[in-house]
């Protein structure tokens, strides 16, 4: 039997969440450029709680921009798919499985792009949201005219004079854009950009005063791991619990936030926010920032080459031993914690790390230490550095286990072989891939200078740091003699020394 809504009534309850038959005739008010999963499992999540508790009443049109991929499974499943939440709450497992029909309908920008700008007319209408990848949002000097043009800025741009157009430029016809896409200000980025197109199209200046007046572009962070579609017998599995088929069936964590950068009148338009905590709407969205950013992203960047040179596959594996456990939460709550450059409150700081150790420990999610240690030297750069100072700053000695973490990397980062344009690295006989890029530089440095020498040189490059770190006082000689620890006694010997 497959997840549709005539199938709708012949499916037990049991543990999941479904909708009812009524939602169905709830106006479109969300445009969504993007049918991928992270949009599944957050925004569309969020809207459809909502519109089961009555409270948003409206669906999304989703606009596919892509090839392929699985708009035929919205049509056949009419819009529907299965979200199965699966993780740790204070340590307790937690399972939800929830039927989500807040999609309305799939339309492909390739072949169906009049009836994406038709949607513009649509006076209900009045939020975009979008997740197009990093790469997404980027300029590229198009006209807009195309049918369709190519890149998502310039597809919006087309929207937006369309709905302009249809509605005379008046007050209210304007919109609420909130991109979801991994960037740093994601929303600015991507109003700079329709500007610049808008100019570049020659569109008139009563056009380019109504997109400064009468819409509203929200820079937003999404976090939540929803790993993407499960493997085919993990499916069959969630199938046979559920008692249905779904091709759209999406897991994700427990865990979700989305912070959004708004004033009341986003607050009014994005209502669904009201029906959980895990959206949030304020003036500034730094704060969230800075405790993923650090305390999430930072703590997985010193710990992956600690762990990884430990033995350990996957961040779960590292989290289940005692030794390497205990040597994650600690660099979290004891030292990066303590130093975010930035204004964050005790408390705030604590549950958020509270948090990101249950998601480290998630027994459902398997993410690989080495995909965390992909571009090493550029996270240690954003991620670290400025912790690193502020700790400095704040006690006037040297954090241990970020040193460790520092010296870890470096040990991590030495290539020992070549083959194309990849560097490898060697672990107990077995090769590892160096995606960094600074492989190059490791591998030179390694061939060329002792240890002492390569810690020096490496901490002092200005360039790789856009610091000397060197100066530092005790930061050079301490991931210098864990360097050498390491390289001799190994790497859980180390941490088991500094465990507190």
């Amino acid at each position: 039997m497959l997840l549709s809504k005539v199938n709708l009534k012949n499916i037990e309850a049991g543990n999941t969440s479904f909708s009812n038959e009524s939602l169905f005739a709830l106006p479109e008010r969300v445009l969504q450029f993007g049918t991928g999963v992270l949009l599944r499992g957050l925004p569309d999540y969020f809207i459809d709680k909502a519109n089961k508790k009555g409270v948003f009443n409206g669906r999304i049109v989703v606009v596919k921009s892509t090839d392929g991929g699985d708009a035929i499974a919205f049509d056949n499943q009419d819009g529907l798919y299965t979200l199965c939440m699966r993780g740790l709450v204070n340590g307790q497992p937690v399972e939800e499985n929830v039927i989500c029909s807040a999609i309305s309908r799939v339309l492909s920008a390739a072949t169906q792009w009049d009836l994406v700008l038709k949607c513009a007319h649509n006076s209900e209408l009045n939020i975009i949201l979008s997740n197009t990848t990093e790469v997404g949002i980027e300029l590229v000097k198009e006209n807009i005219d195309s049918f369709p043009p190519s890149s998502y800025p310039a597809k919006l741009l087309a929207f937006l004079y369309e709905r302009y157009k249809a509605f005379g430029g008046s007050s209210t016809s304007g919109m609420v854009i909130v991109p979801t896409e991994l960037i740093s200000d994601n929303a600015n980025k991507l109003k700079a950009i329709i500007f610049e197109l808008a100019q570049f199209n020659k569109l008139d200046e009563n056009f380019i005063k109504w997109l400064e007046q009468y819409n509203q572009f929200c820079n937003s962070l999404v976090d939540r791991i929803v790993p993407g579609k499960p493997s085919a017998d993990k499916k069959l599995l969630l199938e046979a619990q559920l008692g249905y088929q779904d091709d759209l069936i999406t897991m994700s964590e427990v865990y979700s936030l989305w912070a959004i950068e708004g004033n009341q009148p986003v607050k009014d338009i994005l209502s669904f926010a009201s029906v959980d905590e895990s959206v949030v709407i304020t003036d500034d969205i730094t704060q969230f920032k800075e405790l993923k950013l650090r305390l999430l992203n930072g703590t997985h960047t010193l710990s992956c080459g600690v762990a990884f040179l430990a033995g350990f596959t996957t961040v779960k594996q590292a989290m289940g031993d005692k030794v390497l456990g205990d040597f994650v939460k600690q660099l979290m709550v004891t030292e990066i914690a303590r130093a975010i450059p930035y204004p964050v409150a005790e408390k705030d700081a604590t549950d958020f790390s509270v948090k990101v150790i249950d998601r480290f420990s998630n027994p459902t999610i398997e993410h690989q230490w080495i995909s965390i240690t992909l571009n090493y030297s550029s996270k240690l750069k954003m991620r670290v550095v400025q912790v690193l100072h502020r700790y400095n700053e704040l006690y006037a000695s040297v954090p241990e286990k970020i040193s460790i973490g520092f010296a870890a990397w470096l040990l991590f980062m030495k290539a020992v072989k070549k083959e194309g344009n990849v560097y490898f690295g060697e672990l107990n006989g077995q090769s590892y891939p160096i995606k960094d890029e600074m492989a190059e530089y490791f591998f030179n440095h390694w061939k060329n200078l002792s240890s002492e020498n390569l810690v020096k040189t490496v901490l002092s490059d200005v360039n790789l740091w856009d610091a000397d770190l060197t100066k530092i006082p005790g930061f050079a000689n301490s991931v210098t003699e864990y360097l050498i620890q390491i390289m001799q006694e190994g790497i859980l010997s180390v941490i088991q020394k500094v465990a507190k």
